[in-house]
């Protein structure tokens, strides 16, 4: 069987056999239970976001940083092949 086909099968499986879930970690949810002050969910799903966005970004950087390594290098084998 070829690979693709696998990973197409497990994926769809994966998929069909998924269950709905809505967590929320622990901290999170003592902190909005517990508060007298009456934090808002908006503020902490703002905080949440906030802290989420650092590691994509970075990720996201890393993936331009080796897009560029990677389509100069083309360049450069061209030119080679070219002389």
């Amino acid at each position: 069987m070829n690979t693709s086909i696998k990973y197409l099968a497990i994926s769809v499986l994966l998929l069909l056999f998924s269950t709905v879930s809505s967590a929320q970690c622990a901290m999170c949810r003592a902190a909005l239970e517990s508060s007298d002050e009456g934090i808002k969910p908006e503020a902490v799903n703002d905080g949440i976001v906030y802290l989420m966005v650092l590691p994509y970004l970075l990720m996201g950087l890393v993936g331009f940083a080796i897009y560029r390594m990677r389509k100069k290098a083309k360049l450069n084998q061209k030119a080679a092949e070219g002389n």
